[in-house]
């Protein structure tokens, strides 16, 4: 997988990468795994805006990604590898042995063709979900559970990677991509290997309309608003607006949100890097 960088014919093509598509093997997705999406423009029910920024935007289809990967011991081969809208990552479809279809995250290194498989008998191998105590350590994994059976809701996004350090008890030992390091139970499932389209973070836009295109709207800073819609506006000239802080009047950039209470903070080892 790699990028693209255009000739510079117009101004939008200027400063545009994209990423390739050439490991794209179908443009059209599986009719039973997908259904529609419907877009709020940043609504509520009543019409009113309650959520800025957001509206218009192509049209898009949700694919159903199947992170629980419960099929134990069926054998399932990649049919294809598509490109889905709502992630960074692209996602793979499987055709199982028994006739079942479901799209998964499609990790680096993961071709047609391919077998994978789930379940504490699988192998350790890329695209195979098991798990974490029968995983050896030192692994790189992704698609992460917190809690078994619930499916996977750590290290989704494009090229990101958790690696499996260590084991205390029934605890596995994880280093995400933070940098922070934790404890995940050990019967949690995890896939082997890392999510792929790893040049995706390389991507330019190149132009606005392309984030209009995804559905986001023009957004202005709160230090160039009047003082009666953001605590840092106003000012005679360009000022810098004081301490940074939200339109709420919460401050930003250092202050920390985490609830000093948190339930998962017994388990993590070290917090992230900052």
């Amino acid at each position: 997988m790699g990028i693209r960088k255009l000739k510079p014919t117009t101004p939008g093509l200027r400063h545009k990468v994209i990423g390739a598509f050439d490991q794209i093997t179908a443009s059209t997705p599986e009719k039973s795994l997908v259904v529609g999406k419907k877009s709020t423009g940043g609504r509520n029910n009543t019409g009113k805006m309650t959520v800025r920024y957001i509206g218009g935007g192509h049209k898009q289809k949700y694919r159903l990604i199947d992170f629980k990967r419960n099929k134990d011991g069926v054998p399932a081969t990649v049919k294809t590898i598509e490109y889905d809208p709502n992630r960074t990552s692209r996602i793979a479809l499987l055709y199982y042995a028994d006739g079942a279809k479901s799209y998964i995250v499609a990790p680096n290194g993961l071709a047609v063709g391919q077998t994978v498989m789930s379940g504490k008998d699988a192998a350790p191998e890329i695209g195979n979900s098991l798990p974490m105590q029968n995983i050896p350590v030192g692994t790189i994994i992704h698609n992460i559970e917190l809690r078994p059976g619930q499916g996977a809701k750590l290290v989704r996004s494009a090229g990101a990677f958790a690696q499996l350090t260590s084991r205390e008890g029934n605890y596995a030992v994880i280093k995400m991509p933070s940098g922070e390091i934790r404890k995940i139970l050990s019967t949690c499932k995890a896939t082997i290997g890392s999510v792929g389209n790893s040049d995706h973070a390389l991507e330019k836009s190149g132009k606005a309309g392309r984030s209009r295109w995804l559905g986001r709207r023009p957004r202005n800073r709160g230090v160039v608003m009047n003082p009666v819609d953001h605590p840092m506006g106003g000012g005679e000239g360009r000022a810098s607006g004081g301490h940074p802080r939200s339109r709420k009047g919460l401050y930003a950039k250092g202050l920390k949100t985490r609830a000093p209470k948190k339930h998962s903070s017994r388990y993590i080892i070290e917090r992230r890097k900052k």
